[in-house]
């Protein structure tokens, strides 16, 4: 009997002094870093690519006339004055846009003060220091050009001319005064040949037929005493036009030389 009971209380300790295992779930905690990448803006605007100025194949006065021939085809259409001829005179006046007048006052057309009450510039032309009239933009330049003209007593009889007719145009304003050089009607037809500048009249006035069929040629022979400047001047043309119809590179000719002369 005492062994049972020794038994059964051996077995009651054994039971209550066993070792007592605990789990533990640990779960991992994985930490995720995203990166952000941090874009700095320039503080600067973006610059606007023009097509026309950095083109670099086209020359200061090609880029000149893809600049402002539209501008020049409007006023043609408003005030009846060649396109042509204004462009020709922009050219010539602002040195294609190069000239100080037209950098700094964005005058295109050397036109002084006389009765304007606008911003103003001083530049040194005929005398030191005259008053130049200042534009805020360009185009607005080209808009007193054409009220210049159209308001003037002075320059009335331009407007009794062909509007075709940029030759009577050139000489025309050197008759009512607007420059003093006295080749300023040869420049300016010069610049229209070389330029082909006819063809925006001809863009406005919707015509068809192809310029060249107007030209004339005329055969010369270089007589005693001939220089191209008396020739050019009897054919009513430039010397330049007649150095390039001739292919000369110079001024020189002599006697008997045959000279091919285009006019219109």
């Amino acid at each position: 009997m005492k062994r049972i009971v020794v038994i059964f209380l051996l077995g009651i300790v054994l039971f209550s002094c066993g070792s007592k295992k605990t789990v533990v779930t640990k779960k991992s905690q994985k930490t995720e870093t995203e990166e952000v990448k941090v874009v700095k803006k320039s503080s600067e605007p973006e610059k606007e690519t023009d097509p026309i100025n950095s083109n670099t194949s086209l020359s200061a006065t090609e880029r000149y006339i893809e600049t402002y021939k539209s501008i020049a085809q409007k006023e043609m259409t408003l005030y009846n004055i060649p396109a042509s001829i204004t462009l020709a005179q922009g050219i010539l006046e602002s040195a294609s846009g190069k000239g100080r007048l037209s950098v700094q006052a964005n005058n295109h057309f050397g036109i002084k003060c006389h009765t304007w009450s606008g911003a103003k510039i001083y530049h040194d032309d005929n005398k030191k220091g005259e008053c130049f009239r200042k534009y805020n933009h360009a185009k607005y330049s080209y808009r007193d050009h054409s009220l210049f003209l159209t308001t003037r007593k002075r320059y009335a009889s331009l407007f009794d001319l062909n509007v075709r007719n940029y030759k009577a145009w050139a000489k025309g304003l050197k008759a009512a005064g607007y420059a003093t050089d006295r080749k300023y009607p040869q420049k300016l037809i010069s610049l229209i040949e070389r330029y082909k500048l006819y063809k925006y009249d001809d863009e406005v006035l919707g015509a068809t037929v192809s310029r060249k069929e107007n030209f004339k040629e005329t055969i010369h022979v270089v007589a005693k005493g001939d220089t191209l400047y008396s020739i050019s001047r009897l054919h009513d043309i430039s010397v330049e036009e007649l150095q390039q119809q001739n292919n000369l590179t110079s001024t020189t000719i002599s006697i008997g030389q045959v000279l091919k002369i285009k006019t219109k």
